[in-house]
């Protein structure tokens, strides 16, 4: 029988053996590279989803639009890089509207937001991990700390910050992105069972007292970032609303100051009294 938490203590996950997807990695940068990769998705039973974004930390700076879009199934990865592809094509979109296929993701409706900001689309079926852990009692929603509950293994978050839209991934970046994705699928499956068989035993744990409680290094790193992003995206529409107001408004027309003729200058009134003394 597995045993798991309610609340997973974060201070353990350092500690726990690290997991990476170990599968096939293909990466995506033209139009008929991804024609084929969605051909073969679209025939999958289940995949996992992800996206990327490359921070943005420069003031007065906005928001950077989504570089990569992770799409696995169990053996696997196709990494769309979205910044070199110059949007979203067709085909993409095509599988992001798709109703057929078993799609999983963790807060996937902040990166359908994202994805929506480069290309408007309708969002096919999707399975929100978040709304699943639920059934089992969990109350965590972070995907390294519901993997780590589950499996006892580890996701590394320190490629997240890195440069998404460099022009060649670093195989460390890969295997990240890819491990999120899969990951999906691999939490998903194993909820499913510990639901239907119910061969699980949850130790509920209770909330924590502090109101601040501690934060690892990566999760400082992680809020820092997102904090940064919701700022900057905040700024970018206070810049489009403003620019809007702007060009909105008529313009006035300003009057030419009219010249001055210069006019002789009058002789002082003692000059005009010597000129009379002297007539």
């Amino acid at each position: 029988m597995k045993k798991i938490k309610s609340r997973f203590d974060k201070q353990v996950i350092p500690n726990l053996p690290q997991v990476l997807f170990d599968g096939r990695i293909v990466t995506v940068i033209s139009e008929a590279e991804a024609e084929k990769a969605v051909k073969f998705l679209l025939t999958q039973p289940i995949l996992g989803f992800d996206t990327e974004t490359r921070p943005s930390f420069k003031a007065g700076g906005g928001v950077n639009k989504v570089a990569l879009l992770q799409v696995s199934s169990p053996e696997v990865c196709f990494l769309f890089r979205l910044n070199l592809l110059n949007g979203i094509p067709n085909c993409i979109i095509r599988l992001l509207s798709d109703t057929t296929v078993t799609k999983v993701g963790l807060s996937w409706h902040d990166d359908l937001r994202m994805l929506q900001r480069r290309r408007a689309f309708t969002p096919g079926t999707f399975v929100e991990i978040q709304d699943m852990v639920g059934d089992l009692g969990i109350k965590d929603l972070a995907l390294q700390k519901i993997y780590a509950n589950l499996f006892q293994m580890r996701i590394s978050k320190t490629q997240r910050l890195s440069n998404w839209e460099a022009t060649y991934l670093t195989e460390p970046q890969q295997r990240y992105a890819s491990t999120d994705a899969w990951a999906c699928i691999q939490i998903y499956n194993e909820i499913r069972r510990l639901v239907d068989t119910g061969d699980y035993e949850l130790e509920v744990v209770p909330e924590p007292e502090s109101s601040c409680p501690v934060l690892t290094e990566e999760e400082k790193a992680e809020r820092a970032a997102r904090k940064e992003l919701k700022r900057k995206e905040r700024l970018a529409k206070l810049r489009k609303a403003r620019k809007e107001r702007k060009a909105a408004a008529p313009k006035r027309k300003t009057a030419r100051p009219k010249s001055r003729k210069s006019t002789p200058k009058r002789p002082t009134p003692t000059t005009q009294s010597l000129e009379n003394t002297l007539s």
